[in-house]
């Protein structure tokens, strides 16, 4: 009778593995295992072996034991999405182990404020080859039932009987998911294959886990998951994606065609704009300490000011170059064409939009089809661009389907570029500009209310929408708001909604008794003073749900204060402490918007909130 006792590589709580919340694990269908609940942070090898699989992700460790056995274990659930961080190996794969030696370290803790659950099942993935496993911990085990007779399963198929272990497998996953034409994306983690599927009416699920090798198959996270056990996993997928575009890695688009509508908008515009964010944050900056000299009674001689205007003025003039550059690129056009198509947007020899719309000078006025259309140029415009690199992209793409590739070098540029900037100039950008001037007054008039209250109601609701993933959705309102009037409003309201969720969670932080606690908590709470609320909302705010609303009647306060003040950026970007540099010609009314911010957050929250919530 073959029997083994293994010891618990972790301390903590074992449980049975019915407990754990994946139903991979929980099912068994990976093997006879146990699971630890609140472990303490540190994996020791359970029996004297090597090391058969590391991720690089650090979050699970295979071993191959002396008395054959195979085992996986996996810290936490899902924790693959950390890409290692709060993980540390202390050996590499191949390396020999003996019982007891210390494997990884993990910071349970920081794993849990990300929102994962650090319950560690261990699993012996061959556990059918065994008569009788015990798990040990402590006074507690757990122990297996005599191996039941395997489920008939797919030993071979006429096809594909001749063709390797892992080859084999792949041949018959594909075949009985309905082939790869309705296979959307395919990847894979420690132990599964992940398929995206486009109809899983032609999936035999029956038939995939008959497979020999297959260890089970669910759905879940909108993938198809089918279980095939470390070191396996690896092989079956290369077999299962030669000859296809599908990389292991995530697909992005994957993920967009499953968002809102609301949420592609801003995915779409976060990609064309994120980009040059940069250049106008120099740009910003540049602007604010040319500013600030000036009300310390700094005086520019006619060069030197020339010379800043050109830092300042020029990624605004050009700024449709820039975006229509970006869209091209997004949208899987030749970027190049876009910066050109942009240029033309603003060429010299188109009247200036801000002269005409001042009064200086007119429109260059043409006849067509009995209309007169005046054409002017769009310095500074965003919407034309935006739309215009689009259709440019398309377009492109659509030629590239029909122009042979002997002429594709010549023509397909020459085509794209010739009808996009006829309708750009002619079609798209007086139709665009007329519906941004009609937004960007819209909104001008809403951030203008009296009192503040356009203000107050964007600084308490700006974190809702950072939470709901939709606040790129604002990118092109800023660069708007800075190419038109050359400040930014929008930043000097939701700098207080920033450094509100700080100050919450400074609170948390320091009405929390346990100092381990505590300084997870702060080191969360910091990115926020640089403007990044992410880990400070999801890691703490967010989850005790309480101080997260505190810090939205902060940034509320602050919000109304700083449209009451009429305060505002030189640029767009930055915040909070790296956004002082935008507001170094109104430092005294910055640096009162955050204190609102902060000091009402964190007074509600450590008036209020108990830590026991």
């Amino acid at each position: 009778m073959k029997e083994i006792r293994l010891d618990s590589p972790l301390k903590g709580e074992l449980v049975e593995l019915s407990q754990v919340n994946d139903p991979a694990f929980a099912s068994g269908a990976m093997g006879f295992g146990a699971a630890v609940k609140n472990p303490d942070g540190k994996v020791y090898a359970p029996v004297d072996g090597e090391i058969t699989v590391l991720f690089e992700t650090k979050h699970a460790i295979g071993i191959h034991g002396v008395n054959g056995e195979d085992l996986l274990i996996h810290v936490g659930l899902d924790t693959v999405k950390l890409n290692g961080e709060h993980f540390t190996a202390h050996v590499e794969q191949g390396a020999t182990v003996k019982k007891g030696q210390l494997l990884l370290e993990f910071d349970g803790e920081a794993i849990k404020a990300a929102g994962y659950d650090i319950t560690t099942p261990f699993v012996v993935t061959n556990s059918t080859e065994f008569d009788k496993i015990t798990i040990a911990l402590g006074d507690k085990e757990i122990v297996s039932a005599e191996a039941e007779a395997k489920a008939e399963t797919v030993t071979a198929d006429d096809e594909y009987a001749d063709l390797p272990q892992e080859a084999r497998v792949a041949k018959l996953i594909e075949k009985y998911v309905g082939g790869m034409d309705n296979v959307r994306n395919a990847e894979h983690c420690a132990t599964r294959l992940r398929l995206i599927i486009n109809d899983k009416s032609k999936i035999d699920e029956k038939a995939i886990e008959n497979i020999d090798g297959v260890k089970g198959q669910f759905f879940a996270a909108a993938q198809y998951q089918i279980i095939l056990g470390t070191g396996f996993v690896d092989k079956v997928f290369a077999e299962f994606v030669k000859g296809t575009n599908f990389s292991g890695v995530s697909n992005k688009e994957e993920a967009y065609a499953q968002m809102t509508p609301l949420q592609k908008l801003s995915r779409t515009l976060g990609d064309v704009f994120v980009p040059i964010i940069p250049v106008l944050v120099a740009t910003g900056l540049f602007m604010g300490l040319r500013g600030a000299a000036q009300s310390l009674g700094v005086q520019f001689s006619d060069n030197v000011l020339l010379l800043s205007q050109i830092l300042t003025d020029t990624a605004f003039i050009f700024l449709p170059a820039l975006v229509c550059w970006s869209t091209m690129k997004r949208f899987g056009g030749t970027p190049v064409i876009g910066l050109v198509l942009g240029l033309m947007l603003v060429g010299p020899q188109l009247p200036n939009a801000w002269a005409v719309a001042g009064g200086d000078v007119k429109p260059i006025p043409m006849e067509i089809f009995g209309m007169t259309i005046g054409i002017v140029g769009y310095q500074g415009s965003v919407l034309p661009a935006l739309v215009l690199g689009i259709f440019a992209a398309k377009l492109q793409k659509a030629l590239k389907t029909v122009v042979p590739d002997i002429i594709d070098l010549i023509v397909t540029p020459f085509v794209t570029l010739f009808i996009s900037m006829i309708l750009g100039i002619l079609i798209i950008g007086p139709i665009m500009h007329s519906l941004e001037t009609t937004i960007f007054g819209a909104v001008s008039a809403f951030l203008q209310m009296p009192m503040g209250i356009g203000g107050f109601i964007v600084g308490g609701l700006q974190q809702v929408i950072v939470v709901f993933g939709v606040h790129h959705v604002f990118n092109a309102l800023e660069v708007q708001l800075l190419a038109t009037t050359g400040v930014d409003p929008f930043n000097a309201i939701i700098t207080g909604a920033i450094v509100a969720q700080g100050g919450a969670a400074v609170a948390v932080a320091m009405k929390t008794q346990d100092p381990k606690k505590r300084a997870l908590y702060i080191s969360s709470a910091v990115p926020a003073f640089l403007g990044i609320t992410e880990p400070a909302i999801f890691g703490i705010n967010l989850r005790f749900m309480k101080p997260f609303l505190y810090a939205l009647v902060g940034g509320a306060c602050a919000g109304g204060v700083a449209s009451f003040l009429h305060l505002a950026g030189t640029g767009m970007g930055i915040t909070v402490l790296p956004g002082t540099l935008l507001y170094l010609d109104h430092l005294l009314e910055y640096v009162i918007v955050n204190l609102i911010g902060f000091g009402v957050a964190f007074a509600l929250t450590f008036t209020l909130f108990k830590p026991e919530e």
